[in-house]
């Protein structure tokens, strides 16, 4: 029925029974017209009795099993680096920012608490007395006071001022 053919095949057929070798199954590959006339004569229930028919057709078959996560923590992890090698770095473009800001005491830091040190011109490991320190440098340097009344600066000392107002309340600087 399915013999030599020109066609590419782009169709992915179950493989022949008892055609595995331990390893994944090789499953058969067909052009569209030989695929078709495969489909018109497969049948899934063939060799099953009628018990094991009526058990697989049953309304809620197959959500039996338990399934696993998709995410965590509202997002992708980072993948275990010790498990492969990633020779171009093309997945440690994706996760390295998430990577390099982990914190040593072990403390995580949203993405806005990054953004917020970032603007402090800081790095995720200080603590709360470098914290202050930076926070009170920058106010000296963008005040208006401090600059013979120029405000050329205040736009810095806002955000300098909302970013120490987000961090000083952080989990990671209690």
């Amino acid at each position: 029925m399915f013999g030599a053919c020109d066609e590419p095949g782009e169709f992915r057929a179950p493989p022949l029974e008892g055609a595995s070798d331990g390893g994944p199954p090789k499953f058969r590959w067909f052009c569209l017209e030989h695929v078709r006339a495969f489909n018109a004569g497969y049948n899934f229930f063939d060799g099953m009795t009628a018990d094991e028919i009526h058990h697989a057709q049953r309304p809620m078959a197959g959500w039996e099993r338990e399934t696993r996560a998709f995410a965590h923590a509202g997002g992708d992890t980072p993948p275990k680096w010790a498990d492969f090698s990633d020779p171009i770095d093309a997945i440690g473009a994706r996760f390295g920012e998430r990577v390099a800001a982990a914190r040593k005491d072990g403390r995580a830091l949203s993405d806005g608490e990054r953004r917020a040190l970032k603007v402090l011109g800081l790095g995720t490991d200080v603590d709360r007395t470098g914290l202050r320190k930076r926070y009170s440098e920058l106010v000296r340097r963008f005040h208006p006071d401090r600059n013979g009344g120029d405000r050329a600066h205040e736009g810095e000392l806002q955000k300098v001022i909302a970013a120490y107002q987000q961090l000083k309340g952080a989990k990671a600087f209690a």
